[in-house]
């Protein structure tokens, strides 16, 4: 959340640099967490495999899309 705040905030003297590499590396961390998320989810209800498929690929999608936002919001 705080990484979607500095993208829209005009936080005076960091360089839009720092803004788009703390969104990618926060994007990073949110995919890595949803796909270890989702595989301890199938290992323990395999059953479930394709709900949580379709439900990791969204939030995926969502994290992806803050980096998005701050690569092409940011001056």
């Amino acid at each position: 959340m705080l990484l979607l705040l500095l993208a829209f905030v005009d936080v005076g003297g960091i360089p839009s640099n720092i803004h788009v590499g703390l969104a990618a590396l926060g994007s990073a961390l949110a995919v890595g967490l949803i796909g270890m998320a989702a595989s301890t989810a199938v290992g323990r209800n395999p059953g479930g495999a394709t709900k949580i498929l379709v439900q990791s690929i969204l939030a995926i999608a969502f994290a992806e899309a803050i980096m998005f936002y701050t690569l092409f919001l940011v001056k």
